[in-house]
């Protein structure tokens, strides 16, 4: 199966983890309950490492043909970083959720009632979370300047005319991506640990749903773009 199949065969799966997520009781009032959202989480992370073990086997493949992405929307290869979604976004992510949770019950968070959702983050989650962004920028940059590393030695050669050993230049961008693949998924894993499990699920969800619109809005735009 190549890259592309597995993908839409992927993305099916994931609309319905994410039908099982929104489906799972919130906020959990038994040891059951928490259980259930705990495997659900662990699930939908399974889920995101597989697909993250075959794009590495593509890109061994074919890395040229991952940055091209044919299996996205042209509005969705505008948004990549390096073949992907840029890990900094899920700290975007969370501080939006827990805004708008935060706002839609401050009554009762005033009142001294735990709603136990996004919005009602601890003092050391959000410390956590600020510490991992950092962190995670920091990372994010090493790999842009490896990138850009690659990019210039490339188009140096090209314009002198003295490209040579093409295949180990293109295991080198493999690593890169490789890289960049790697730290989306230690920050997704991150920041699923520092959460409860049922901030887990809302936090899964509110990625996936990003990601559905993103698509459905870039097939919109493509569609439109067609019939002119």
């Amino acid at each position: 199966m190549d890259f592309h199949r597995f993908y839409q065969t992927w993305y099916e799966q994931l609309h319905d983890l994410v039908n099982h997520l929104n489906k799972a009781p919130k906020p959990p009032t038994t040891d059951a309950d928490d259980h259930q959202l705990t495997q659900l989480v662990n699930k939908v992370m399974f889920h995101f490492s597989e697909y993250y073990r075959v794009k590495s086997l593509a890109a061994n493949k074919d890395v040229l043909s991952i940055f091209s992405a044919k299996w996205s929307t042209t509005l969705e290869r505008s948004l990549h970083w390096i073949a992907g979604w840029r890990p900094t976004t899920a700290f975007h992510l969370i501080y939006t959720e827990s805004s708008i949770l935060f706002e839609s019950r401050i009554l009762d968070i005033l009142h001294g009632l735990r709603t136990g959702d996004l919005g009602d983050l601890s003092p050391v989650q959000f410390t956590r979370v600020s510490e991992l962004q950092c962190e995670t920028v920091h990372q994010e940059n090493s790999v842009t300047d490896q990138l850009s590393e690659w990019q210039q030695d490339e188009a140096s050669e090209l314009i002198g005319g003295t490209c040579v050993d093409l295949e180990k230049k293109i295991e080198r961008l493999v690593k890169i991506v490789e890289r960049a693949d790697e730290l989306r998924m230690r920050t997704l894993k991150a920041v699923v640990e520092l959460l409860t499990p049922q901030q887990a699920v809302e936090f899964l969800i509110a990625a996936a749903q990003l990601h559905f619109g993103i698509h459905r809005w870039g097939l919109n735009h493509d569609r439109e773009r067609a019939e002119k």
